[in-house]
């Protein structure tokens, strides 16, 4: 912690709950390894802000200012902030939510034109972050502002100079995608308010109501209200903007208490008295320390670098930021029928990117969470009941639509393959079907049709067909081991889908109109219509459902290992207009995207595991780094992240369903994986370095190992899968 123009009253303070807390450490604590500041800068898109794991709480500071790199409300490089919010996604590239913002100021305080506002200026040597903790200087006002959070409350603490002090909260203010429809604000007492803010942005409904309590009473309050109105619907809401006043000494402190809820003004209410019923902001941030610690000691790491070991555990901690709770303490939530429902001794979640996290956060989670693994299962079947199909990208009970393919059928087909949970494996089967079969949806009855989707019909055609053939795949697997032969065979022959769309002349996937002909005019390298986010190159690896078919395709290992080495090998043009996405660029290889996660793994397929180390170590040690800037691409609400635990460990899921996980090169001499069932999985890798990248031998549980994978059962079995280590490619050890 940097502690610069600070009062004495207030580093006394600090460095007395600092005392308190070290004699309550936990054994490991993990979170001195995480840094939140990781992704905020560059194409990353995280916040530092203060969230416990999936919390439904994400209370962050936003600079003010809307645009691409303020998508998560906070950009590294700016010096402004413009006040703390309670929602924030993490990564997403999709800037919505900044609900319930609130702005601490001395009198008088500082006002820039729209869309800034009421601001103060910061300085990174004024602030300080950890897991579930956010603290920073206002040098315009000198108050210090702290930030921690319980999963369905924000609390924050102010330290004022004596002052005229106020304390806005503004419902009004709104960024990039979000725009307020509604909100209201109602004084219950002198130190009780609630209210609602409604917006519509990537989500098309959005809903949050709160209940703040603060731990002083307020003189007096001014609310200021302005009418809401649109060219095409007239005046459709009304925004609030409520000013609280206080008079304040020198190193006074005021806490605000805030519950939220997607239910109503009453449920926030009792989310705030279910979890902070006390003015006490040290008792919850040890409390979100104590949380993140536990969820963090499921994969302990020994050895490497501090840098690896930050990397390692701030990737660990992303990769918990989301999915997030949507359930209020009681269990209610408001679903996508725009009804209030009620669980039934699970939690409901939301905020689900499924087209990046079913590829690896969703199969750590199996790991590392199975018990909310049911439950987010639960959370889709839910769904489906209340919408009539699985989620694809929900946010806040609403469907957004964003990206392609039904992504929610890999991680329930995982779920059900592992045995996780007690989910209706029946009822999750005909979901998957259901949703597979909207002849209506996104091209899918084109694909049917077809066996593939015509460009000329469907924007996207190529990378639809692909990942509904995968998604095909999944629920062939799930429909063979119920048993039901027929569905089984009819979703294995789709997800051989992407055969029709192979071209043998340019030994690539290729567009196809409705009449069988591929597009004129194809440069693999370009990025088109026809592909989401990528180009021929970074597509053509994604049947994950059947690599050796894909093999098979191009004719030969020989030929397959070639076409790998010239897409790491071909790099764009210095004058190729590159998309937003197109970032960690290794040749036509994009670590910033998530449709090449897999592709450095191919190389085990074709025998030259060596390969896979090189750029799998590559990727670890140069496209994750302990900077602000650290991340290559978009965090994608943890895909990015969980890319990098698995590949830490040594091991990462080519196909999420498969129950396999290819070997690469682990990162640590050693990590356990503790484990629900009591047993411990171990990496053991003697002689692990920066240089000593390339494995010699392998061993499991004490045994020469000869496949190139290993499997769901040896991890839960609690095996030790041993690595020998060195810095020239070694013996192929699999068959």
């Amino acid at each position: 912690m940097v502690l610069k123009n600070i009062p004495l009253s207030f580093v006394l303070i600090l460095l007395f709950v600092s005392a308190c807390d070290s004699t309550k450490k936990t054994e490991n604590n993990y979170v001195r390894y995480v840094n939140p500041l990781i992704g905020t800068d560059f194409t990353g898109n995280t916040y530092p802000g203060a969230q416990v794991p999936f919390g439904m709480v994400q209370l962050s500071p936003d600079n003010g200012l809307p645009g691409w790199d303020r998508i998560a409300g906070y950009f590294y490089p700016d010096s402004t902030i413009a006040g703390f919010s309670h929602t924030h996604l993490s990564g997403t590239g999709a800037g919505d939510l900044y609900d319930v913002s609130f702005m601490p100021v001395t009198l008088p305080y500082r006002e820039a034109p729209q869309p800034l506002g009421i601001y103060s200026s910061f300085s990174h040597d004024d602030e300080s972050v950890s897991a579930g903790y956010y603290q920073v200087l206002l040098k315009d006002y000198g108050i210090h502002v702290e930030l921690t959070a319980t999963e369905r409350c924000g609390i924050q603490r102010y330290t004022f100079p004596e002052a005229e002090a106020a304390v806005f909260l503004n419902l009004k203010k709104a960024m990039n995608w979000d725009f307020t429809t509604d909100s209201y604000i109602e004084v219950i007492d002198s130190v009780t308010v609630r209210g609602y803010r409604f917006s519509r942005g990537w989500s098309p409904d959005q809903r949050v109501y709160f209940q703040t309590r603060f731990s002083k009473p307020f003189t007096i309050c001014h609310i200021d209200t302005t009418a809401i109105a649109t060219p095409e619907e007239g005046r459709i809401g009304t925004a609030y903007v409520a000013r609280f006043d206080f008079g304040t000494k020198e190193g006074e402190q005021i806490l605000v208490n805030t519950g939220i809820s997607g239910v109503s003004m009453e449920g926030a209410a009792l989310n705030l008295k279910a979890e902070v019923p006390d003015n006490n902001f040290d008792r919850y941030r040890l409390q979100a320390e104590k949380n993140w610690d536990r969820q963090l000691s499921k994969i302990e790491v020994k050895g490497g670098d501090r840098d690896d070991l930050v990397k390692f555990y701030t990737a660990l901690y992303h990769t918990m930021i989301a999915p997030t709770i949507y359930s209020d303490a009681d269990g209610s939530y408001f679903g996508p029928d725009k009804k209030i429902h009620k669980t039934d001794g699970w939690v409901n979640y939301s905020t689900f990117s499924l087209w990046d996290t079913y590829r690896a956060s969703h199969p750590l989670f199996t790991y590392t969470e199975p018990e909310r693994t049911d439950d987010m299962v639960k959370a889709f079947l839910a769904f489906y009941d209340q919408y009539g199909s699985l989620p694809l990208w929900n946010l806040y009970g609403c469907e957004t639509d964003m990206m392609i393919g039904y992504h929610a059928v890999p991680v329930i087909v995982d779920a059900y393959l592992k045995g996780i949970g007690d989910f209706d494996a029946e009822k999750a089967l005909r979901a998957c079907v259901s949703s597979a079969d909207r002849d209506d949806y996104r091209g899918i009855g084109l694909y049917k049709k077809y066996g593939y989707i015509p460009y000329d019909m469907e924007k996207e055609s190529l990378s639809k067909t692909l990942e509904y053939a995968y998604d095909d795949y999944c629920i062939a697997r799930m429909a063979e081991k119920m048993g039901k032969k027929e569905i089984a065979e009819r979703f294995y022959k789709r997800s051989q889908s992407f055969r029709n769309l192979y071209n043998p002349e340019t030994s690539f996937m290729q567009p196809r109109d409705s009449k069988g002909k591929f597009i004129s005019g194809f440069t693999a390298k370009d990025y088109t219509e026809h592909i989401t986010e990528s180009n021929a190159w970074q597509y053509f690896w994604y049947v994950p459902q059947d690599i050796d078919g894909l093999i098979g395709l191009l004719g030969s290992k020989d030929r397959f290992a070639e076409k790998l080495d010239s897409m790491f090998a071909y790099a764009p043009d210095a004058d190729d207009n590159l998309p937003i996405f197109s970032t960690g660029m290794i040749g036509q290889y994009a670590h910033g995207n998530e449709p090449s996660h897999h592709v450095v793994y191919l190389y085990n397929k074709v025998g030259k595991p060596w390969k896979t180390q090189e750029y799998a170590a590559k990727v670890m040690h140069e496209l994750y780094l302990n900077t602000p800037a650290g991340l290559c691409g978009n965090e994608d609400c943890g895909q990015m992240s969980a890319w990098f635990v698995f590949s830490a460990m040594g091991f990462y899921p080519v196909d999420p369903v498969s129950g396999r996980y290819e070997i690469g090169t682990p990162l640590f001499p050693e990590v356990r994986i503790n484990l629900e069932n009591g047993k411990v999985f171990t990496v053991l890798a003697k002689g692990v370095s920066r240089e000593n990248i390339y494995i010699q031998a392998v061993k499991m549980n004490g045994k020469p190992y000869d496949k190139s994978y290993i499997t769901h059962e040896q991890i839960m079995d609690g095996s030790t899968l041993e690595f020998e280590m060195g810095n020239k490619p070694g013996s192929i050890w699999y068959k």
